[in-house]
C-alpha cells in the first residue's frame, strides 16, 4: 500500500538506501530533521510570498512563473534524456506533469479564497487518504474518523464559509494523492530524478500560454514577478534539493511524520505574513488533521494488519 512519505517534489522510490554506522545514522537523523523543518518552512514561506502577488498576477499567473522557475532549475539538475524515453515512460511523465500543473493551481486558488493555513490543511487530506487506503487497522480507522470530523468542522456553515475555496483545496488534495501514486511509478521507470525533472519541464511548457495570457491582460509589476520567482525557489527548488538529501538520511515513514508540520507552518506564517487569523475551531481542526497524518505516517513503516 502506498504511504504518505512522498513530499511535494520527490519520489522516495527513486533513491536507494545507504548503509551506515549507528553513530553516523544518529547524526544523519539530526541533520535530516533540521533539513525537513527547513524545507517545510521554506515551502510555506514561499506560498505566503506568492500570495502577495495574487492581486497583480492572480493565482494562475503566479503558478506559471513558479513552474517556469522550477522547470529551468530542475531541468538542469535532473537532465532528463527525453529522446530515450519509452512510450510507457512518457505516459507516466505526462501524467505527473498534469498533476504538477493541477495541484499548484488548485492550491493557490484555494489559498487566495481561504487563506494559507486552511488551504494547506485541507490539501493534506490527499496523502492521508493514500496512507490509510486499504488499511484494516483500528488506529487507522480512528485517524480517518478524526480527520473526517475535523473537515466537517472546517466546512461548517458560517457567514464567511467559502465552499468554492474548500472545493479547490479538496481538489488539490486529490491531485496530491495522485501525485504520490504517479511519482512512485515514475521513480521506478526512470533513473534518479529524471522523471520529476521531465515532468516539471513539461508542466512549465503547459503554463507558457497561461502565463503569456496573464501577462498580456494584466500589468505585471517587477515586485509581483519577483514574488512569484521567489515562490518558485522556496516552494520547488529548495524543497527538492532538501528532500534529495533528506531521503538518503532518514526512513520514508520518518520523513512522512515530519511532513505533517506543514499545515502548522502554513497557519502560523499566514497569520504573521498575511494577517490571516484563524478561530479556535479551525486551530483545533488543524491539530486533529496533523495528528492523524503523523499517526498514519509513523505506523506506515511498520506494516499493515
Amino acid at each position: 500500500m502506498p504511504d504518505s512519505s512522498t513530499g511535494p517534489t520527490l519520489a522516495v522510490d527513486a533513491f536507494e538506501p545507504q548503509t551506515s554506522t549507528p553513530a553516523s545514522s544518529a547524526r544523519d537523523r539530526r541533520i535530516g530533521v533540521a533539513m525537513m523543518l527547513g524545507s517545510g518552512l521554506s515551502n510555506q514561506t514561499g506560498a505566503s510570498i506568492a500570495a502577495l502577488a495574487f492581486p497583480v498576477l492572480g493565482p494562475a499567473g503566479v503558478v506559471a512563473v513558479r513552474q517556469w522557475v522550477a522547470a529551468i532549475v530542475l531541468g538542469v539538475v535532473g537532465r532528463p534524456r527525453f529522446r530515450s524515453f519509452t512510450p510507457a515512460q512518457w505516459r507516466s511523465v505526462l501524467g505527473l506533469a498534469v498533476v504538477f500543473a493541477g495541484i499548484n493551481l488548485s492550491l493557490y486558488a484555494a489559498v487566495d479564497r481561504l487563506g494559507l493555513g486552511l488551504a494547506v490543511t485541507l490539501e493534506f487530506l490527499g496523502p492521508l487518504v493514500v496512507a490509510l487506503a486499504g488499511s484494516r487497522r483500528r488506529v487507522d480507522w480512528l485517524c480517518a474518523a478524526a480527520a473526517a470530523g475535523a473537515v466537517a468542522v472546517l466546512m461548517r456553515p458560517t457567514p464567511s464559509t467559502d465552499y468554492v475555496g474548500i472545493g479547490l483545496a479538496l481538489l488539490a488534495a486529490v491531485f496530491w494523492g495522485g501525485y504520490i501514486l504517479l511519482n512512485r511509478s515514475v521513480g521506478k521507470r526512470l533513473p534518479g530524478v529524471q522523471g520529476s525533472a521531465a515532468a516539471a519541464m513539461v508542466s512549465g511548457a503547459l503554463y507558457l500560454p497561461v502565463g503569456l495570457w496573464v501577462f498580456w491582460h494584466h500589468s505585471p509589476t517587477v515586485l509581483a514577478v519577483a514574488c512569484a520567482m521567489v515562490a518558485g525557489v522556496l516552494c520547488s527548488v529548495l524543497p527538492f534539493l532538501s528532500d534529495l538529501l533528506v531521503l538518503r538520511r532518514v526512513p520514508a515513514h520518518f520523513f512522512g511524520v515530519f511532513m505533517s508540520v506543514n499545515p502548522v507552518f502554513a497557519a502560523l506564517i499566514g497569520m504573521v505574513v498575511l494577517g490571516q487569523h484563524l478561530d479556535a475551531w479551525a486551530w483545533g481542526a488543524i491539530a486533529v488533521i496533523v495528528t492523524a497524518n503523523t499517526v498514519a505516517a509513523s505506523s506506515g513503516g511498520r506494516g499493515r494488519g
